[in-house]
């Protein structure tokens, strides 16, 4: 299982960008999927996770209304957009996997593969 991350770079505060999270190997429509992030010293958080069968979404607080996660199955891939960023949103970001087609884990730990992360810097 293969999962790769794009999208991420820099960006001033206010702006977006939109994370992908391609699939090889496997289908994504397997899974739900997850992204989590980490900043520099703080824990990883899971920041939003999408289902299968109903694409039902879940954001943390600290992302609700700011961040939408979408998913297209035919390109076998999970999306992140992310508007109105603030300087707290820099971490590097990732996507995994739930062990779980309708399962989103409320602790990070449960993810199962993961990508190699894309950095995401929110900077004036």
């Amino acid at each position: 299982l293969q999962l790769v991350e794009s999208g991420g770079g820099l960006v001033q505060p206010g702006g977006s960008l939109r994370l992908s999270c391609a699939a090889s190997g496997f289908t994504l429509d397997d899974y739900a999927i997850g992204w989590i992030r980490q900043a520099p010293g703080k824990e990883r958080e899971a920041v939003s996770c999408i289902s299968v069968s109903d694409g039902r979404t879940k954001y943390a607080d600290s992302v609700k209304g700011r961040f939408t996660i979408s998913r297209d199955n035919a390109k076998n891939t999970v999306y992140l957009q992310m508007n109105s960023l603030k300087p707290e949103d820099t971490a590097v970001y990732y996507c995994a996997t739930s062990p779980y087609s309708d399962y989103c884990p409320a602790n990070v730990i449960e993810f199962g593969s993961w990508g190699q992360g894309t950095q995401v810097t929110v900077s004036s």
